[in-house]
């Protein structure tokens, strides 16, 4: 018996082994095939059309996909910046005879859309032709379009001029019903990022800043339709408050558009731009495509500028999701260009809600450090909130989109007493045996004492007083001015620069080349931090640390859930904190 077993055994593991050789095998033997096929698609460059699909998501950091030749995607996906770069590379290629926009309803972000709009304007500059077309236009898409020479709809379209709404779900209904009771501490009379459990509705100071907010991005919307249309402010306005353009037709008799055309309409006079005869196929390249070919700026210099990127909820430890700044994988990055002695200079990129409080200092220690050694300028993207911000307080200079949203200087924690819901709906009860009085907080199982909440209370504070002291030593203010533009408040990028949160008006190039300034450098490379993402160490990596089921299982209920897939990842966030002090926004606004 003891041979059979010793047999069976080293027949399991041979198996075993055998399988895990023909695995490697397998992906290399992807990777390989996948290379080719990325190989070949980064030479699809033969298009004298760059198209720019609206529909696409622009993440901060560039992903590749070696997977890529199984779907339809393509096998590099540029991020922001690697998309600006090389629009403006198609300003002197003489290939490139103009741009192609796609528009249609868009995931991303104002700041976003409004850096890209820039870019395109930038390319006009070249007297290269720029065309719009869209059969649904969003407003965020139309902004971007109001940059082209013409911009047109289908037919039978829609364009959106309807104003700008944020709506907000509250929960304190459902706690009731299910008697789980929140308890929440924060500090800052604007910080709501507690208000949809423990409210009904928005709260006055809330539904200020909201407005304000608002206003601000509507006004930069208003300046482009303007541009475009060379009607004024008032005017477009009262077309969204009075609901004047229902119809294609309306919009064309604005002005709103240079004509309402089928497709192959538009096609055709993209022939005519190009000199393509109507036998022969119109030549596209798409932005990703284009910016695969043209990966790098070419430069040979021994002065580096160095751009971190921080996309993403700030988390403790190593992380779990893409798009994430995970304090230890951000901290490693930074430490590796705090070494380097050929960069000069460094420009944190931050596009970021805030999150972890604890994490957030980590990553702000490493900042200062590196500081210490080289100069430190941070350019916000959509988002720089909250712990975005206070990670962000202690550059040299801070650029910002008008459309950014940033702020947010506040400070929260919660958890939620569940023993009413178990013992009433479940029969479950709980008892405890413990040996010093604070040995079971932050507990669930039973509500706090008012000793006990004071204590989480004072943390919040005690957090919160750091924070402003981070602020106002990085920009030099004093303690009353922090104070008084605190309080958890969310500024658009043009009202930060006006009460001295931001430095200056402006995208990722400027925070370059004032990088640059401040270094005293005029010839430097630009090198980017992490390497761009890579969708088969991503998959590897979550196959690492969560099972197959639940990778799938989480896919297919985004699929499902569509918009409402926010609220339930904040519902999910809850289980996180349990206690924890979190520098965060309320929720991502969304202006639609």
């Amino acid at each position: 018996m003891r041979e059979f077993f010793k047999m069976f055994f080293a027949s399991l593991l041979a198996m075993v082994l055998a399988g895990i050789v023909i695995i490697g095998l397998f992906i290399t033997a992807i990777i390989g095939v996948s290379k080719s096929f990325t190989d070949k698609e980064t030479k699809k460059t033969d298009g004298n059309i760059l198209v720019i699909d609206l529909s696409k998501r622009i993440n901060e950091l560039a992903e590749s996909n070696k997977f890529a030749f199984l779907s339809q995607g393509g096998a590099y996906q540029p991020g922001l910046y690697d998309i600006t770069k090389a629009i403006a590379r198609a300003k002197t290629d003489d290939d490139i005879k103009g741009i192609l926009v796609k528009l249609s309803p868009s995931p991303n972000g104002w700041a976003t859309m409004q850096q890209l709009r820039g870019a395109i304007v930038d390319f006009k500059t070249t007297k290269k032709f720029v065309y719009a077309y869209g059969e649904d236009i969003s407003q965020g898409a139309y902004f971007v379009a109001t940059a082209a020479d013409s911009i047109y709809l289908n037919p039978a379209g829609n364009v959106d001029l309807k104003g700008f709404a944020t709506v907000l779900a509250f929960f304190k209904g459902t706690l009731d019903k299910l008697e789980l009771e929140p308890e929440i501490f924060y500090a800052g009379k604007f910080k709501s990022a507690t208000e949809p459990f423990r409210a009904e509705k928005i709260s006055e100071p809330n539904r200020l800043q909201i407005q304000a907010f608002q206003n601000g991005i509507w006004d930069q919307f208003l300046g482009g339709v303007s541009e475009y249309t060379h009607s004024g402010k008032t005017e477009i306005n009262k077309w969204a408050v009075d609901g004047s353009i229902q119809f294609p037709a309306d919009a064309y008799k604005a002005k709103m558009v240079a004509g309402l055309l089928y497709w192959d309409e538009v096609e055709q006079r993209l022939r005519a731009k190009t000199g393509v005869k109507d036998t022969d196929e119109v030549k596209y390249v798409t932005i990703s495509d284009y910016a695969a070919a043209h990966k790098g700026d070419g430069k040979i210099s021994d002065k580096r500028i160095a751009v971190i990127f921080a996309e993403g909820n700030i988390v403790d430890g190593e992380g779990k999701d893409e798009h994430e700044i995970a304090a230890d994988a951000i901290c490693e990055e930074i430490r590796k260009v705090r070494k380097d002695d050929r960069i000069k200079a460094v420009v944190l990129r931050v596009n970021s809600p805030g999150g972890s409080a604890l994490a957030s200092e980590v990553i702000l220690r490493e900042l200062v450090l590196l500081k210490q050694k080289k100069h430190l300028v941070v350019s916000m993207g959509d988002y720089a909130a909250s712990g975005g911000y206070y990670i962000s307080s202690m550059a040299d200079s801070i650029f910002a989109m008008p459309n950014t949203i940033t702020g947010s200087i506040g400070v929260f924690s919660m958890l939620f007493s569940m023993d009413k819901l178990m013992k009433n709906k479940l029969g479950v009860t709980f008892d405890e045996v413990k040996n010093a009085p604070y040995a079971d907080v932050p507990t669930t199982s039973r509500p706090l004492t008012p000793l006990e909440a004071q204590r989480m209370q004072n943390s919040v504070d005690t957090i919160y007083a750091l924070f402003k002291n981070h602020v106002a030593t990085g920009r030099r203010l004093t303690s009353a001015d922090v104070d008084s533009i605190s309080q958890g408040r969310v500024w658009t990028g043009t009202d930060a620069k006006e009460i001295g949160l931001v430095d200056e008006l402006g995208g990722l190039d400027k925070a370059i080349a004032s990088a640059a300034t401040l270094a005293k450098i005029t010839d430097y490379k630009v090198v980017t931090y992490p390497e761009p993402t890579d969708k088969l160490s991503a998959l590897m990596r979550k196959f690492n640390m969560n099972t197959e089921a639940s990778a799938v299982l989480k896919t297919s209920i985004k699929q499902e859930m569509g918009d409402g897939y926010e609220w339930y990842e904040k519902i999910q966030d809850l289980r996180k904190i349990n206690g924890k002090v979190m520098m965060a926004m309320p929720y991502i606004p969304k202006v639609n």
